[in-house]
């Protein structure tokens, strides 16, 4: 990336903020509702906590994001330290499963729609805090979307896999839940294998990015219409 210091340091702070605290406060709501359905493991090790200091991972919630987009990636990857949930240790785990799981990109929507909603407070700011307070909610707006359906794909580790195991039958959950081990092999395939493969051929193989573009563009708009930021 081209640019001053002044600019560099500009661009990481209005793509990093929203994107450290989209992806911790995703951690902290599930060890908060696992807390809350009777699995402590979480709360013990001080990890239910709304502060993004306890679960910042420093290579996936810092150093990752902040080189792809010193890099121009046209898409924002990262994560943070997960949060352990002891699933048998639920009131009810097989349904309270999909409850801890859904909190996550819950958690996300929810920061979306709060981030539209303060945008309208951000104009009454000054015009140079305002415009830099305004980008940090736009683009808070598009992280949380992106996690939000990125992370309800129904594929174990990610949440909606567990969602998808919670609900399913048990004759397909338990093929669903073995391909845990493999999962972010097969994320890792689907982000960056399969495109650079693609490219080579000359096929557009950007599985990835059809997943998640539309729906994410669905929640973008709906979002921005709620709030009456369109």
């Amino acid at each position: 990336m081209k640019g001053n210091p002044a600019e560099i340091f500009f661009l990481i702070s209005i793509w990093a903020l929203p994107a450290i605290f989209a992806i911790t406060l995703h951690e902290a709501a599930h060890g908060y509702v696992a807390w809350k359905l009777g699995d402590d493991t979480a709360y013990r090790l001080g990890r239910v906590s709304f502060n993004p200091l306890r679960h910042i991972d420093p290579m996936g919630t810092i150093v990752l994001p902040v080189t792809l987009l010193l890099m121009g990636a046209r898409f924002m990857f990262g994560w943070a330290k997960p949060v352990p949930v002891n699933f048998a240790r639920l009131n009810h785990p097989r349904r309270d499963m999909v409850l801890v799981a859904a909190a996550g990109p819950g958690t996300n929507l929810l920061l979306a729609l709060v981030s539209g909603l303060l945008m309208h407070v951000a104009v009454l700011f000054p015009e140079t805090y305002g415009d830099w307070a305004l980008r940090n909610l736009e683009n808070s707006i598009v992280i949380n979307v992106v996690l939000a359906v990125f992370n309800m794909l129904p594929l174990p580790p990610l949440d909606g896999g567990r969602v998808a195991v919670g609900l399913l039958p048990r004759g397909l959950a338990r093929p669903l839940a073995r391909l845990e081990r493999f999962g972010f092999l097969i994320i890792i395939g689907l982000i960056f294998i399969l495109p650079l493969l693609g490219h080579r051929i000359g096929v557009n193989l950007d599985i990835f990015s059809w997943l998640i573009g539309g729906p994410a563009e669905f929640l973008y708009r709906a979002i921005k219409v709620l709030t009456g930021t369109a």
